[in-house]
């Protein structure tokens, strides 16, 4: 199945929207639940991610789907791996797992994984491209402040000369476009160096960003470590980590202020706990990134919890989506991921 990240919040195309595979899947029990999961790449390896939950899921057939952890363990040592795509087919089936367990105690997951808050507030990305001009991304910035969103994120690390002051004019009208209540964040999406991350970023203190997002690369975990240490702007980072350790190594360089989880990158719902637990260690919130119909509800289950991505790419897969109400997700009462797949898209079979 292909979706559009189109995201039309701003009320218009800003842009051409990109299209996304979506591997889906549905795994059954004897007992009658069956769970659900999704795992798309931003890239070009969705048929290898295919084929890679094709051969996983053969190692599911007779196992006690509520013993997680062992599956885990069953899956990798299968596999010879625990990285790249593997990663992500595992979460697929991992959701599948919590989707299960989640229907066979009545709870939904936000309850399962800790239960902390019943709302939890959602942050527009996408429409305030690097691509568009200073007026158009003001003028798009405007339109989704009057959505109700009280959380923003805009893109820097524009195109051309890469001049400090373009940075921060754009920065400061969109500032001046959303108003001084709402918070703005900034996603460089890793395209400065060290110094010009830490140049830059020390402009941009004066304009009172929530967050400075992965401004330099990712597995620079020292270099992250200067930023964030140079900088009054909270710096975040961590959807590109795959698994758990990177987040451990990032945690222990005190790279980072905010963490950002990826559950397909991470490997799945277990390993996104994992990962929070520690951030909780360190007094460090986390952040989830895209697949809010899932990550909304983690985000809301842990005390350390602070925002969740507004991203509706794959909502027309399912026959609900996430209420949102006030620029906030509000949690559901349906239990495991709350999600079923559309009928009209997939047949009666799914």
């Amino acid at each position: 199945m292909a979706v559009r990240d189109d995201d039309a919040l701003a009320g218009e195309a800003e842009r051409r929207p990109r299209v996304w595979p979506v591997v889906t899947l549905r795994v059954g029990t004897d007992e009658g639940a069956d769970g659900l999961g999704v795992a798309f790449t931003l890239g070009g390896l969705n048929r290898s991610l295919l084929v890679a939950l094709e051969e996983l899921a053969e190692h599911l057939i007779g196992k006690d789907p509520t013993r997680i952890e062992a599956i885990h363990l069953a899956l990798r040592q299968a596999a010879g791996v625990n990285v790249g795509v593997f990663l992500q087919a595992q979460a697929a089936i991992d959701m599948a797992l919590w989707d299960i367990r989640g229907k066979m105690t009545g709870l939904p997951l936000w309850r399962l994984v800790g239960g902390f808050r019943q709302r939890i507030a959602a942050y527009a990305s996408g429409p305030i491209g690097r691509e568009l001009t200073d007026d158009e991304a003001a003028s798009v910035a405007r339109r989704i402040a009057d959505k109700g969103f009280r959380w923003i994120k805009m893109h820097l690390g524009l195109p051309g000369d890469g001049a400090p002051s373009r940075e921060v004019r754009r920065a400061r009208l969109v500032r001046e476009a959303v108003g001084v209540e709402t918070r703005l964040g900034c996603d460089v999406n890793e395209r400065w160096r060290v110094d010009e991350a830490i140049d830059i970023g020390r402009r941009l203190d004066e304009i009172g960003l929530a967050w400075l997002e992965d401004p330099i690369k990712h597995d620079d975990y020292r270099g992250l470590a200067q930023v964030a240490s140079a900088l009054a702007t909270p710096v975040m980072a961590g959807e590109n980590n795959l698994g758990v350790t990177p987040f451990r190594i990032m945690l222990e360089e005190r790279s980072v202020d905010i963490i950002m989880i990826d559950v397909m990158m991470a490997g799945g719902i277990t390993p996104w706990l994992k990962i929070a637990s520690m951030a909780e260690a360190f007094n460090i919130s986390v952040v989830s990134h895209i697949l809010p119909e899932i990550q909304a509800q983690l985000v809301a289950g842990v005390p350390n919890g602070l925002l969740a991505e507004y991203k509706s790419w794959i909502w027309e897969l399912f026959d609900e989506v996430p209420c949102f109400e006030n620029g906030e997700f509000v949690m559901p009462d349906r239990p495991g991921l709350g999600l079923s797949f559309n009928k009209r898209v997939y047949g009666d079979d799914w």
